[in-house]
């Protein structure tokens, strides 16, 4: 198995949720990231989602966009992205997840990506604005080098195309909990759970819900209807705003609370 079915699979067997941190890779510096990896692993981060800076992220809100000009500005790319994986692994064996657009891997390459990415240390890959339906060929090569491609599922997915999506997932399917971008929000998750309800005949893949988790009442929330918790823009906010301890206070709330809850 991968690193990322074996934490999956070590955690489920141990009744525990998965808690999955977004950080968008170089907004504050490459030596920055690297640390905050690290530190985000010692308080509780069991995946690590490694954000690819990209000028138009359309599935991010405010923040998670703002991150990524930082970075930009900062002259992150993917040459440098795959600088800090190698740096991270010296040190650490945590999963490690991909969040980016497909202008950028396929500006790379799809087969050197996957190649370089992996070779590099990174379990995997998520891209919003990749369509299943259009994914074959990036599926295809992820598959022949055991690197996980994210699939999707939202509140509108219907039964016919999740039966297609969730068929070969791997790594976790990513449950999107609303029909807007990332951000901190009021969200009714039992909505997303329903269709978690429905993917779970089809699926043995771990399901992870994102979008909107801002603390730990609502990971707590959210993970009663999946195996994991995906959070972005509130772990985000603080560090962008150079408060990176409470950062990792809210991680480690988040992670104590998922614990005493299931």
């Amino acid at each position: 198995m991968t690193r990322l079915e074996q934490k999956m699979t070590a955690l489920k067997e141990a009744g525990r949720k998965a808690l999955i941190i977004y950080i968008t890779a170089g907004a504050t510096g490459v030596k920055e990231t690297v640390g905050i990896v690290r530190e985000a692993e010692r308080v509780g981060a069991d995946v690590i989602e490694l954000g690819l800076p990209f000028s138009d992220p359309m599935a991010d809100g405010p923040v998670i966009q703002e991150a990524s000009v930082m970075a930009l500005k900062n002259g992150t790319n993917l040459a440098g992205i795959l600088d800090m994986v190698c740096e991270i692994r010296k040190r650490s064996a945590v999963p490690l997840v991909g969040m980016g657009y497909i202008n950028n891997v396929h500006h790379y390459g799809y087969e050197r990506f996957v190649h370089d990415f992996k070779a590099a240390g990174m379990d995997g890959i998520i891209v919003p604005d990749l369509p299943h339906e259009e994914s074959k060929a990036l599926r295809t090569i992820c598959a022949g080098e055991a690197f996980h491609l994210a699939e999707f599922i939202t509140p509108g997915t219907r039964e016919a195309r999740m039966k297609k999506t969730c068929k070969g997932a791997s790594g976790f399917i990513y449950c999107v909990s609303n029909n807007g971008v990332t951000g901190v929000r009021k969200t009714d998750y039992t909505v997303i759970g329903a269709v978690c309800k429905k993917a779970r005949s089809y699926t043995k893949t771990p399901l992870a819900i994102g979008f909107g988790i801002g603390s730990p009442k609502a990971a707590v929330e959210a993970a009663a209807y999946a195996d994991g918790v995906i959070v972005g823009s509130a772990v985000v906010k603080p560090i962008i705003s150079g408060n990176r301890k409470s950062a990792m206070e809210l991680i480690r709330a988040m992670r104590t609370a998922l614990d005493q809850a299931y």
